[in-house]
């Protein structure tokens, strides 16, 4: 976001150096939190997330067209049961980013997922845009999902991705005084690493995601601008096993960021299915929910597991 602190000129080309140091010290990737082996003696990590938004796009936005709600009802009514029946086939756990107005809406689905053995963690109220909020708002907009997933599921989350995949400056002191114990909303690595504030270690663990291995940039569609889903789906899916096979030979980390709405269509499911398979012929594959991945890399950062040596030059 542009600086708006008194005094500092908006052209960043005139900030004095401990004004643009400051903004970039302020939330930085710490150490990387990778162990010699990931549980299992697997080589690589896989950690499959779903934003289950449903109507909460649109209604965020203040649309309540019978037609914008349908798109995100479609996530509920389809795609969500397909991907739960997709799971269950490959016997792999994944977790479920579900904002709060999107599990009241539809509860059943939210304890369906942590029936069916998969996480549910915290996606924000109604899919707010964290970044505009004021310290008070965001503070009682996450406690209160917090709070409305533990009812409806008797689990408490323990991990949370920010509905504007961003930090404000008040989100990371939110996260550390509600408890939780990771973030995936950042993009600083491809591997789990902790979060430092101002130099200073925090130990929340960071799950990074990125733009490549999210599903909506690539199928998003807006009626009425001009954002179009230019890709096809089996494009999407090769995109997508170069980044497994990429993180296999590094030994780290595969994560993947879909959102049941967008993936669950016919012919956008079979590209998932695919890459099911593709990882299925990997006997040393370790799937983890985001919380158990965050587990494991906090072991490194507690000193309780050895921590894999950072290469001074990663295969391409």
């Amino acid at each position: 976001m542009p600086s708006e602190e008194p005094g500092l000129p908006v052209e960043s080309w005139r900030w004095p150096e401990p004004a643009w140091r400051g903004h970039v010290d302020a939330v930085r990737a710490g150490r990387r939190l990778v162990p010699d082996r990931w549980p299992g003696g697997a080589r690589v990590a896989v950690a499959l997330s779903f934003d289950s938004d449903h109507e909460t796009i649109p209604l965020r936005d203040g649309e309540t067209s019978p037609g914008r709600l349908a798109q995100g009802e479609y996530g509920a009514r389809v795609g969500a049961p397909r991907i739960l029946r997709l799971l269950a086939r490959y016997g792999v756990p994944a977790t479920f980013f579900m904002p709060a107005v999107s599990a009241l809406l539809h509860p059943e689905e939210a304890r369906a997922y942590t029936e069916d053995g998969h996480e549910l963690a915290v996606h924000g109220w109604i899919h707010e845009r964290n970044m505009l909020l004021g310290r008070e708002d965001e503070r009682e907009l996450t406690a209160r999902a917090l709070d409305t997933l533990d009812a409806l599921t008797g689990r408490r989350p323990v991990g949370i991705r920010t509905p504007s995949w961003d930090f404000s400056e008040s989100t990371l002191a939110t996260m550390l005084e509600l408890g939780f114990t990771y973030d995936s909303s950042l993009m600083a690595d491809d591997e789990p690493y902790e979060i430092v504030a101002e130099g200073r270690p925090t130990g929340l663990v960071e799950i990074p995601v990125d733009w490549i291995r999210d599903d909506a940039p690539y199928f998003t569609m807006d009626r009425y601008g001009s954002v179009r889903p230019y890709s096809r789906p089996r494009d999407v899916g090769e995109i997508w096993r170069d980044e497994f096979d990429a993180a296999y030979r590094d030994g780290g980390v595969f994560q993947l960021t879909l959102h049941p709405h967008v993936i669950g269509h016919r012919s956008r499911l079979v590209v998932l299915r695919d890459l099911f398979d593709h990882i299925a012929a990997h006997d040393d594959v370790w799937f983890a929910t985001h919380a158990q991945l965050a587990d494991t890399a906090r072991a490194v950062l507690d000193g309780t597991a050895g921590a894999r040596p950072v290469p001074s030059e990663r295969t391409p």
